[in-house]
């Protein structure tokens, strides 16, 4: 048993939104009971306890969309970069790095991302991969590294005709053979979807090659229309827009998620809407690739299921809140954009997304829900209460504010200490990978 008490308690359980000194109990990987830090600890006087010392507890985080794969490339610079639009940044940066992974650089990727998500209080990521160097058992080495960091993930592989239909079947059979894997996997940790580029990097051929391996318990998880040229490229390859594409193809659905949406129009939301299709908002990215600002407002608005995910821009979650929330008043010339949608994306359409692969409730802090749950070290300058929790996490906390991280009933840190976990050790072996790649990327050996 543990407690975690004496704390403002967030719990994103609308029949009991907040307690001004609360707790929660667990057991195992369940949480058993919420309640004032006084009645749980005297239900529970044996219990292990952590104390809060009066900061803000709340569920974890969630991140519906992540890079693991882009984790090296921090202070990386290649020889001869200088891109001038989306298409450069793509081959010039991640293609570039993505083809040059092995399958320890990709679990040391891996081992970073979870670290420094589990340190900002994210317990269960979504990833998409892409490691076209080695592609044969990536997603087995990023398993590896959930497994030990006891971060909960749903993991694909990017396929991709970019290299080749070699390479772009190998990552059909990576998704076919993990998603397998994780379908017999019984701990409720780890989950496996047909991971997928691109429109404008997926021929009819890959595309019915993914239908053909991907078992029915699982979706796609596709980039769309991230940038123009994909669009354009649809429309001049194909006939059609991109989400008609997908429809055509049958990728559209209630498992699928898809990433960025910045060029969809009207019609393409409502079709979204009608299959119940998942979309996945990264603001940072779309802003540092100059993509452009996807109509997110107006897709919350048509009734589709919406995320929040970071594109591995950061590992943050209240990060890409703070950019959300500030892109859309900015985008819409409207001060009153973003205040209800960006936190109903990050704290309710994040947990629905993750409880589509994942069977025990998460993002809520309820009885039956997932022991997953933070502690931040931030005491409130100016009252607190259910109505304002949102402002306050927007204006007052940072992923860094986290002090305790519990994912699955295992404290993964406490007091900002790592457990079970000799970080100094695997950011040494990181420090190494990162310029073993970087060296090989340029040219020295």
């Amino acid at each position: 048993m543990l407690v975690i008490g004496n704390g403002r308690m967030i719990t994103r359980n609308p029949e009991q939104p907040f307690f001004e000194n609360g707790a929660a109990a667990m057991d195992g990987n369940t949480i058993v009971k919420v309640g004032t830090t006084e009645e749980i600890r005297r239900a529970y006087p044996d219990a292990e306890y952590i104390d809060a010392k009066g900061g803000v507890i709340m569920p974890a985080f969630i991140n519906v969309h992540e890079h693991i794969y882009s984790a090296f490339a921090r202070g990386l610079s290649i020889k001869g970069y200088d891109p001038h639009g989306f298409l450069e940044i793509l081959d010039g940066m991640w293609w570039t790095i993505d083809r040059h992974l092995t399958l320890e650089q990709t679990r040391l990727s891996a081992m970073a991302t979870y670290i420094d998500s589990i340190k900002n209080g994210v317990t269960t990521v979504f990833d998409h991969h892409a490691s076209f160097g080695e592609i044969k058992d990536s997603l087995f080495a990023i398993e590896s590294a959930a497994k030990e960091t006891g971060v909960r993930s749903c993991l694909c592989y990017e396929v991709s005709d970019r290299d080749g239909m070699d390479k772009a079947k190998a990552a059909v059979m990576e998704n076919a053979n993990f998603i397998k894997h994780a379908l017999a996997d019984d701990s409720d940790m780890i989950a496996g979807m047909m991971g997928m580029h691109a429109s404008f990097t997926i021929s009819d051929e890959t595309m019915e090659l993914c239908a053909a391996n991907k078992p029915s318990e699982v979706g796609y998880h596709i980039h769309v229309a991230e940038g123009i040229e994909d669009l354009h490229d649809c429309l001049h390859k194909h006939g059609k827009r991109i989400i008609d594409r997908l429809m055509d193809c049958g990728v559209l659905g209630e498992k699928t998620l898809t990433a960025h949406c910045i060029y969809v129009n009207k019609h393409e939301m409502e079709l979204l809407k009608a299959t119940d299709t998942m979309v996945v908002h990264n603001p940072e990215s779309n802003m540092g690739n100059a993509c452009g600002c996807p109509p997110t407002m107006e897709i919350v608005h048509h009734g589709v299921l919406t995320g929040l995910g970071t594109d591995g821009y950061t590992h943050d979650m209240t990060e890409s809140y703070k950019v959300a929330n500030v892109l859309h008043k900015h985008h819409l010339c409207d001060p009153n954009a973003a205040w209800g949608e960006v936190p109903q994306m990050l704290f309710e359409g994040n947990a629905k997304i993750a409880n589509r692969y994942f069977k025990k409730p998460l993002g809520v802090l309820r009885e039956g829900a997932a022991a997953d749950v933070i502690v931040t070290d931030y005491i409130p300058l100016t009252p607190m209460t259910a109505d304002n929790c949102n402002s306050h996490i927007l204006f007052g906390m940072t992923g860094r504010s986290v002090t305790t991280t519990v994912a699955n009933g295992k404290v993964l840190m406490k007091d900002r200490i790592l457990t079970g976990i000799d970080e100094e050790k695997v950011m040494a072996d990181c420090r190494q990978a990162a310029g073993e790649l970087w060296n090989t990327i340029n040219g020295r050996f």
